[in-house]
């Protein structure tokens, strides 16, 4: 373990996660008189919403996934860290975090923690093996691979049943992830690959959507959610709610109805859109602060987005628990942005904002092209317009203008033709997931070192941070009670690496 002690002199902010909580409230600071470090473990943004579109084939995966770094270059006071958070100190103000093996601490002034969260199934976590969820790139990759890979199998099957097996595919959760896989599957088997086989029809898939709950889009209302059942039925979707999964497997999915009677659906592909759990940082945070949990993990958080006793650490987007608020993309934006505020309130020695205010904007799922829902206040929207309002507010919160050019070129080819451009799948999407989790909890990817690095590391740092210290010699082994030495109130304190 090496460690350096610079002479740092403004405020340091460190942010957890790249999605919108984390970047929205990082872009928030560029003019602050602070450093901010900004700890992901992936090194790109996310847009979520559009993951979807991603595994049906209409994006690639560079649409809506721009670089971190390449979003945050001009901002001169920020800097990116690539790693999984593991440990948050909030006595020793560090946050502790890890890629490929190398262990990097970093301390902080401010924190905001938007680490997000990830699929849930319901304490069912084997399900995941054969019903994917969707969350990440990987994820939607993977789904590509096996939605694509069906069709690829069903033409090389020999029989009835098992073409009818590859040829089924199910969604599980009948929210807005959900409707739009669904939709857009019908649309993939009954547009794009109509004339694209030989010895299978495509046209001839089933597309079944499930959910425990009893109505669709529940959150919409009943109106617009009849009318997203109205249209998935006439695309060929076959609805089925009030059906609770009970088993999967890698050749189907098991059922169980309200009235206690069980059916087995044969289908090779299913798709897990239902439920989210909050990052497990969440856990950490509340056995030090006293913090409650609900019970998707998210931690309740005061009016001003902080934790009891530490208001310096803010806790934004999918994360926090405050008056019911969703998790939806807006809360992460306007919460991380209001929790940047807050910090450059504080430095200016002006008087805190009040308690943070969620400013509805409404909500909107496609169904298929041409057609969606959309809820906006009071007002109501669907079919044509929905679809174009829909359009309009997704592309302007893509980041960047060649994203949203080349993201509109995409949907001009695949909603007004037939084509979808990104249908490349490889052996490595379907599998390498499985792969990995088949080498055990304990299997964990590092970088190859030479004693070398080490040495040289430590010089780097000591030269690059200002140090009088000798190049030949040795670094300076740090003990645990060396990195809690750094100050809390900004002073003088770095990165410590830990080899």
């Amino acid at each position: 373990m090496s460690s350096s002690t610079p002479q740092a002199t403004r405020h340091r902010v460190v942010v957890i996660g790249s999605g919108f909580g984390g970047l929205f409230s990082t872009q928030k600071l560029k003019r602050a008189d602070v450093d901010v470090t900004l700890i992901a473990r992936t090194t790109h943004h996310l847009f979520q919403p559009l993951l979807y579109q991603v595994a049906t084939g209409i994006l690639s995966e560079g649409e809506i996934a721009p670089s971190t770094r390449e979003v945050l270059h001009r901002q001169d006071n920020a800097k990116v860290l690539l790693g999984d958070v593991t440990a948050i100190d909030l006595e020793a103000r560090t946050v502790t975090h890890t890629a490929v093996g190398r262990e990097t601490v970093t301390p902080y002034d401010s924190l905001i923690v938007a680490a997000g969260a990830g699929q849930s199934w319901f304490g069912n976590d084997q399900f995941a093996r054969h019903a994917p969820g969707m969350k990440s790139i990987d994820d939607a990759l993977e789904l590509r691979g096996r939605i694509f890979g069906s069709f690829e199998l069903a033409e090389l099957a020999t029989t009835p049943a098992e073409i009818d097996r590859l040829m089924t595919f199910v969604v599980v959760g009948a929210g807005p992830t959900g409707v739009e896989m669904a939709g857009q599957i019908s649309e993939l088997a009954r547009r794009t690959l109509k004339r694209d086989f030989r010895r299978i029809d495509p046209t001839k898939a089933r597309v079944i959507l499930l959910d425990a709950a009893p109505a669709v889009l529940g959150s919409f209302g009943e109106k617009l959610g009849d009318r997203a059942v109205n249209r998935l039925t006439e695309m060929g979707v076959e609805v089925r709610l009030g059906a609770k999964v009970v088993d999967v497997d890698s050749t189907g999915i098991e059922v169980e109805h309200g009235d206690g009677s069980r059916e087995r659906i044969e289908s090779v592909c299913k798709v897990w859109a239902a439920g989210v759990s909050a990052s497990p940082l969440g856990r950490q945070l509340a056995d030090q602060t006293g913090a409650s949990l609900d019970r998707a993990g998210r931690i309740e958080v005061q009016d001003d987005l902080t934790l009891p006793g530490h208001p310096e650490v803010f806790v934004v987007g999918d994360m926090m628990a405050l008056k019911n608020l969703p998790g939806v993309a807006q809360v992460a934006i306007q919460g991380g942005r209001y929790a940047a505020e807050q910090i450059m309130r504080r430095l200016a020695g002006q008087e805190p904002k009040g308690p943070f205010e969620y400013f509805d904007k409404g909500s909107m799922a496609t169904i298929s092209r041409f057609s969606a829902v959309a809820s906006v206040g009071k007002a109501q929207f669907s079919g044509f317009f929905a679809w174009l309002l829909w359009l309009a507010v997704h592309l302007v919160y893509i980041i960047g203008f060649k994203h949203r050019i080349t993201t509109l070129l995409h949907w001009v080819v695949t909603f007004i033709g037939r084509g979808r451009s990104e249908r490349v799948v490889t052996e490595q999407q379907v599998f390498a997931r499985q792969a990995i989790s088949d080498l055990g909890s304990e299997f964990s990817p590092e970088l190859p070192r030479v004693a070398e690095d080490r040495p040289h590391e430590a010089q780097h740092e000591a030269k690059h941070e200002g140090q009088n210290q000798a190049q030949n010699e040795a670094p300076h082994e740090a003990t645990p009670d060396a990195l809690r030495e750094a100050p809390s109130d900004g002073r003088a304190a770095t990165d410590a690496r830990v080899d």
